[in-house]
């Protein structure tokens, strides 16, 4: 974690550096900010995630990073340079979400780099290490990303066509910010330009958890438990039914350690023909294994470590992006894939984030009526599996309706179908004072969206969903969903 004195004294280092030394300060950052009249009474957003799409599906949000020249660099020279970064993000906006409020903002990154000091062309880096190799901006998703979650310290060898990060940190914050443990970070990534049309990278984590004995946040398993009891949120209750008047004996957590990994890969090409640039991406990962529960029995609490039922957990990802240049000068398109694997090797029962599988393809087209004035067309297309049953309920009555046409009173199916798609289409006008492309910013947008999903209101919303004879707000059948959107997006 990075403490409030580490972050003083960084900022005095700052404030009192030798004025031959120090540079200038520049600010950079990101806003998005408008308003998404939704006469349906949802959420204001077009669906629920950036499957279909980042535009729409996002709310407001702002990021400013200060970046101040400690001991200024001087380009090709081989005298020692230094800098301060410093990011606060977040999403809340008056007027807009949350009201504005400042604790919805978080310091997000915070790190010094310096240069040319022990070995050449080496930048060292020390704070937040989160690291990247290149967008998918249709998705706003960064599948080869590593050390988002880390502290610690790094090394970039960087050469006209080669650059190599090879980094060690902590990671224990993040992952479980509430019941801290030390979970130890080494992770390395490069990125090889072969070609001036042709890029190639990708890398890895692997993060470690060691066992803490008498330590309550380190990773144990409570030992007798049940996996299906446990997903029922009836272990506790297992457990006292065939020990009774045992109480006191109820197991005691096992220490144990914790791993997790991420590998990453990158292939890049463009620059040829009408083809602009093409990202290709793919990630896996094991997660790292969830900590506790809690579980409430005859008016007691009682928390449940849970290693062992959440450590065969992983995520397969694998995204596409290709803009192409249409017609030079008055039309370019934007064209994005991606596909997920989740799988949860201790659940085979019940419907579960960890257990599913989504693809999804979304195109987006501008016209530039002027340099300034364009037309966005955008349109995509999902399809969302739960690999375990039934997770997404068609109808609002669907409660009746399962497996078989029979209802599942014990709680491990929500729905009455195992796939949901969902078709999304936007457009409208699109003002850049920056000029031409798909990615020009700010834009100033004026949208109409529309959404169509198998899924009984597929977007968030308010909606009272029991069917209970008592309700008194009714049931509402929608699967079609309209917003208008006025918008802007900036970088700067």
């Amino acid at each position: 974690m990075l403490s409030s004195s580490f972050l003083f004294s960084t900022v005095l280092a700052v404030l009192t550096g030798s004025p031959a030394h120090a540079g200038h300060a520049s600010v950079t950052g990101y806003l998005r900010a408008g308003a998404r009249p939704d006469f349906q009474g949802a959420g204001a957003t077009l669906g629920y995630w950036n499957l279909y799409g980042r535009l729409m599906n996002e709310g407001p949000y702002a990021m400013v990073e200060l970046d101040y020249d400690i001991i200024e660099r001087e380009p090709m020279a081989p005298e020692p340079w230094a800098d301060l970064h410093f990011r606060v993000e977040g999403g809340t906006i008056s007027r807009a979400s949350s009201n504005g409020s400042l604790g919805g903002f978080l310091t997000s990154q915070l790190y010094v780099r310096g240069g040319n000091v022990l070995l050449p062309d080496v930048t060292w880096q020390v704070g937040t290490l989160d690291r990247f190799l290149g967008d998918l901006g249709l998705y706003d998703m960064r599948p080869a990303q590593i050390f988002f979650e880390t502290v610690g310290a790094s090394a970039l060898w960087e050469r006209p066509r080669f650059e190599w990060l090879v980094g060690f940190g902590d990671s224990g914050f993040f992952v479980n910010p509430e019941r801290y443990s030390t979970i130890l970070t080494p992770g390395t990534l490069f990125r090889v330009k072969v070609l001036d049309q042709l890029e190639i990278g990708g890398g890895g984590m692997y993060r470690y958890e060691p066992e803490g004995q008498g330590n309550v946040n380190a990773p144990h398993q409570t030992p007798g438990m049940n996996y299906e009891s446990w997903v029922r949120g009836e272990a506790v209750q297992d457990w006292m039914q065939q020990n009774p008047n045992r109480e006191i004996d109820f197991p005691d957590p096992v220490a144990t350690d914790a791993q997790s990994w991420k590998l990453v890969g990158y292939l890049g090409t463009g620059g040829y023909g009408p083809v602009i640039w093409n990202n290709f991406f793919v990630s896996w990962e094991r997660l790292h294994p969830q900590t506790t529960s809690s579980e409430f029995y005859e008016g007691s609490e009682y928390t449940l470590y849970v290693h062992d039922f959440t450590d065969e957990r992983t995520v397969l990802l694998m995204g596409d992006e290709l803009q192409i240049r249409v017609i030079p000068g008055r039309f370019d398109i934007a064209w994005g894939g991606l596909y997920g694997r989740h799988t949860d090797g201790d659940n085979e029962i019940a419907p579960s984030d960890h257990v599913r599988r989504y693809m999804s393809t979304v195109l987006r087209g501008q016209v530039y009526i002027t340099d300034t004035v364009h037309w966005l067309t955008e349109t995509s297309i999902a399809k969302e599996i739960s690999d375990n049953g039934n997770a997404y309920r068609e109808h609002y009555d669907s409660l009746f309706a399962n497996t078989e046409g029979r209802a599942d009173a014990r709680g491990l199916e929500y729905g009455d179908t195992d796939t949901r798609y969902t078709w999304q289409g936007k457009g409208g006008v699109v003002l850049n004072p920056l000029g031409k492309g798909v990615y020009s910013r700010p834009s100033l947008r004026f949208l109409y969206g529309a959404q169509y999903s198998n899924q009984n209101n597929a977007f968030g919303n308010s909606f009272v969903e029991t069917i209970d004879q008592y309700n008194a707000f009714g049931n509402v059948e929608r699967h079609w969903h309209h917003v208008l959107s006025l918008e802007t997006e900036a970088w700067f």
